[in-house]
């Protein structure tokens, strides 16, 4: 029997009636690197705390940070109802100290992939965190500046670069003076900005699904226009 060879990018697809409305991330992210984590690849983060969201999106994983004071039964509702990795927000400005280090074991104790930290956040408070956990811990980052330093330094494992239009530049000063520092960075809606950051230097890509209320205002015009009562 000759031996059955797949055509050059021909990749076998599976869907279903049920899922073909949910929210599939731009292609482009695909000729990103990744970062492996404990042996899985992960090209894309979906920046949600959705589930309805995360439940139905085709992400490698969640960036699970929010605007306000992490909670833990948040955290753990999150990873619970994810089907994919969750990375889980553990403070930045007020919320730090203490708090933040109970929030980084409780976010390992309950299977989170890695922590995150916003910008400000004090180094000390990472290097007691890197000692109590044994997962990675991702500082977000807004500039190139001496921070980036600061947590590299303290035991920051990943760096999420959070510029918005001057991320590629941003990424590219880091990837420069630290060409093996993993970095995910959040890349825009259109394939452009998304390549564009990915050549700047970016691993992984972190992407900002449409709102509930914007995707269900696409079905409800399919639903008008298709009408018949």
């Amino acid at each position: 029997m000759d031996k059955f060879e797949f055509k050059k990018n021909e990749i076998p697809k599976v869907e279903s009636l049920y899922r073909n409305s949910s929210v599939h991330l731009p292609d482009i992210i695909n000729i990103a690197s990744g970062i492996i984590i404990h042996g899985r690849r992960i090209k894309s983060l979906i920046f949600s705390t959705d589930i309805a969201v995360i439940r139905n999106c085709n992400a490698d994983a969640v960036l699970a940070v929010y605007p306000f004071s992490p909670q833990q039964v948040i955290m753990q509702a999150i990873i619970k109802n994810s089907n994919i990795p969750v990375f889980c927000g553990i403070g930045g400005g007020i919320t730090s100290g203490m708090r933040s280090n109970m929030m980084a074991k409780d976010a390992e104790a309950h299977g989170a992939i890695g922590v995150v930290v916003n910008t400000p956040f004090d180094k000390k408070d990472i290097s007691i965190i890197k000692k109590l956990i044994d997962i990675p811990i991702v500082a977000t980052v807004v500039s190139s500046g001496n921070r980036v330093d600061e947590f590299l330094e303290a035991g920051v494992s990943i760096l999420n670069v959070s510029g918005g239009i001057n991320t590629p530049e941003i990424v590219a000063d880091i990837r420069k003076k630290y060409p093996k520092v993993p970095i995910i960075a959040t890349g825009g809606k259109t394939d452009e900005s998304i390549k564009k950051t990915i050549d700047s230097g970016a691993n992984t890509i972190s992407y900002t699904p449409p709102s509930a209320g914007e995707l269900f205002r696409k079905i409800m015009d399919g639903y008008r226009e298709n009408d018949n009562y």
